[in-house]
């Protein structure tokens, strides 16, 4: 009996789990995020012409470059993002780094970027469009 009561109370944690996730994920992405700026593809582009050192990271899962990803992006997933895999990639804490993925649906973006606030990068910029934006736009993007 004990057995079945905790079951049930596994398969109803799941069910509310998947729910709350599967909410979140059709509510978005935020507007903004607190100490990171926000830009449209033509704002990365003219960030890019203005900071020459600019980082960008591709915050999506490996597999999605297969479908395209912005020229000069890095690779590094949001689920391996870390300080320590930061520090791979981002020369130094002023080094503006812009983040992004698959778009206005896509949270990776916003986990990457929160890391590294937290990890104390300091120039920190949010393609919030991401890749969806970029190819909407006709902009031109490689494949692997």
């Amino acid at each position: 009996m004990l057995l079945h009561r905790l079951c049930f109370a596994l398969s109803l944690f799941a069910f509310t789990w998947s729910g709350a996730t599967f909410a979140a994920s059709k509510a978005g992405v935020p507007a903004s995020i607190p100490g990171v700026v926000t830009v449209s593809a033509e704002g990365l582009i003219e960030l890019a012409e203005r900071e020459p050192k600019l980082v960008v990271v591709d915050s999506r899962v490996a597999s999605d470059r297969h479908h395209g990803y912005i020229q000069g992006s890095l690779s590094l997933p949001d689920s391996e993002t870390a300080c320590a895999t930061l520090g791979d990639v981002i020369p130094g804490i002023d080094t503006p780094t812009l983040f992004y993925c698959n778009g206005v649906k896509c949270g990776r973006s916003v986990v990457a970027v929160k890391i590294a606030k937290g990890c104390g990068y300091r120039k920190l910029y949010w393609f919030r469009g991401g890749f969806e934006e970029w190819k909407q736009k006709g902009y031109p993007f490689l494949k692997q």
